[in-house]
């Protein structure tokens, strides 16, 4: 068989399996969609250093929210399934050892592109004036971040031995890229030194660049810059991923 067609079969497999697990939709999307309903009315009245409005500002933010801490967490199934021995009997079979990964990686990208829509509908509903040019580009973003983040989460998975050794290295790395990004409020409104740290942290970028897209200025050197260095991150994030996933700790 093709790993095209490899792929294929693991990425449906996945897929269904998603699809019958109504809690785990239900509770994947909520965290983003609290940020909007309770988060989102503190900033209406703020002056936040940025064009356009507040929530012009905050749903690009949560949507990149949602792809980075989506993406970055989905090993932890892939940790459960290898410690069950479902990988090791999965790598005995005919099927391609990288359709394994990239099956799944899919199967994450569609997911959470999903939820994205989801997210973006309720920022309309609360107030959220964006062009659809703007908010598909926004999607693409969330599409190419997530598939990166999902595809090193799952080598990281086959490297370590216990959900808590994962969790421990996700949220050490997670917590202070999210927070240097301006993923809620931009780092206009940080001080000097601080904003001078957050731009080493590439999801920053990225995040400046759905904000410009969703204002509609698509020719903006922010969108451009944003997406050269998301595409960098992600092809180096597949290179890491690709190759610890194929380096399986034992």
């Amino acid at each position: 068989m093709t790993l095209l067609a490899d792929t294929g079969i693991i990425f449906g497999r996945y897929l269904r399996a998603t699809l019958r697990s109504k809690t785990s939709l239900f509770f994947g999307m909520l965290q983003p969609l609290l940020f909007l309903a309770l988060f989102g009315p503190l900033l209406t009245r703020l002056d936040l250093g940025t064009r356009g409005s507040s929530w012009q500002t905050l749903v690009p933010g949560v949507l990149i929210q949602l792809a980075l801490l989506g993406g970055s967490y989905v090993g932890l199934g892939l940790l459960m399934d290898r410690n069950l021995g479902v990988i090791d009997r999965m790598r005995v079979t005919p099927v391609s050892p990288m359709a394994l990964l990239l099956g799944r990686t899919l199967r994450d990208v569609v997911q959470l592109v999903a939820q994205s829509v989801v997210l973006v509908l309720l920022g309309f509903v609360l107030g959220l004036r964006a062009p659809l040019v703007g908010v598909l580009i926004g999607l693409l973003f969330v599409a190419v971040l997530s598939g990166a983040l999902s595809a090193l989460s799952y080598g990281l998975a086959m490297n370590v031995r216990t959900p808590p050794e994962f969790a421990a290295i996700a949220n050490t790395a997670g917590m202070p890229l999210m927070l240097l990004s301006g993923l809620l409020l931009p780092m206009t409104l940080a001080p000097g030194w601080l904003d001078g740290v957050s731009r080493v942290v590439p999801f920053r970028y990225t995040v400046e660049a759905v904000r410009q897209a969703f204002l509609g200025h698509y020719a903006n050197g922010a969108v451009a810059v944003g997406a050269a260095v998301t595409v960098g991150l992600a092809a180096l994030c597949l290179l890491l991923g690709t190759r610890m996933f194929a380096r399986v700790r034992s």
